[in-house]
């Protein structure tokens, strides 16, 4: 084989090797390569996986306290829990109210205290050292539940708070109230502050007795003025049933935290008259206005079957 020949093989050769084994840099399994798979592997979505979360057990609901009565006959038309011991918020004012009536004199002028001014939560903004008839007071702490109004009238009827408590308790045992204690004027939450449905409702029936409370519950709203005529108060009800349903003649709301929504209401329609006391009850108007149109539905001579 001469030179030229031999030269052609061996560069055939050679480039046949290239062909048959690529070079590090570009070989498929190269670090470039594995560089560049990596980050693409990078880029891609991570798998999902899903988790399965565990229901929160819910908590059993405190108890509705209900009484609902026809007060022509005295027949209870439905009751559930209506002797538990419960917390009654503002409904405590309807105590009060018979007490400033029953030992007040409602043309006195009430001069507000510091302490009754700062009252908390539903108010009037009465001010320290502004002089009211304690009528007004009583109207305010009746209609709008406004408890500066409820601790000035206390303290002026009690000499303080804590006399006047004292003459609450003593008035719920005479008109036999077993299952109440106040320990406060207006329906604070504190933990000797309670009462019933049952007893609520003979308390309403009682204070319904009096013309002056039972003229105020039945207000929408009331102007109360200072004595000297300069300041000037609207106290607007907080019962929505007065002047939206049928027959309502009053009587009092209530709200804490302890206590839920409450309502003490009488209702007087086609010779029928009921009162239903709502204690922490849920869905408080919807659930008065059914109960109150079921009463005036039933037969009022027979018994309706209770629920406890």
């Amino acid at each position: 084989m001469n030179a030229a020949r031999c030269r052609q093989v061996i560069c055939l050769i050679v480039g046949t090797a290239f062909l048959l084994f690529p070079s590090s840099g570009s070989a498929a399994g190269s670090p470039a390569d594995h560089a560049t798979r990596a980050h693409h592997m990078s880029k891609a979505k991570p798998a999902q996986v899903k988790t399965y979360k565990r229901k929160a057990q819910r908590r059993p609901l405190p108890p509705e306290g209900i009484l609902l009565k026809d007060l022509r006959t005295g027949q209870v038309l439905f009751e559930q829990n209506a002797d538990l011991s419960m917390a009654p918020a503002s409904l405590t004012k309807i105590m009060s109210a018979i007490v400033i009536i029953e030992e007040g004199n409602l043309d006195d002028q009430v001069t507000v205290s510091r302490q009754a001014a700062a009252a908390h939560r539903i108010k009037l903004y009465l001010k320290p050292g502004q002089v009211l008839p304690l009528r007004g007071l009583l109207e305010a702490m009746l209609i709008r539940s406004a408890n500066d109004a409820c601790l000035a009238a206390a303290e002026h009827v009690g000499g303080d708070e804590e006399s006047f408590v004292e003459k609450m308790n003593t008035k719920a045992a005479a008109i036999g109230l077993p299952r109440t204690h106040f320990q406060n004027a207006c329906g604070f939450d504190m933990p000797d502050h309670f009462s019933t449905a049952e007893d609520l409702a003979v308390l309403t029936e009682y204070a319904m007795g009096h013309e002056t409370f039972a003229a105020i519950v039945k207000e929408s709203a009331a102007v109360i003025r200072t004595t000297d005529q300069r300041k000037k108060y609207i106290a607007r009800t907080t019962n929505r049933l007065l002047g939206t349903m049928d027959g309502v003649i009053g009587v009092k709301t209530g709200y804490t935290s302890g206590a839920g929504r409450c309502l003490i209401t009488v209702v007087t329609r086609d010779g029928r008259e009921l009162l239903l006391v709502l204690l922490n009850a849920r869905q408080r108007w919807w659930r008065a206005h059914e109960l109150l149109e079921y009463g005036l539905r039933a037969p009022a001579p027979e018994t309706v079957a209770t629920s406890r």
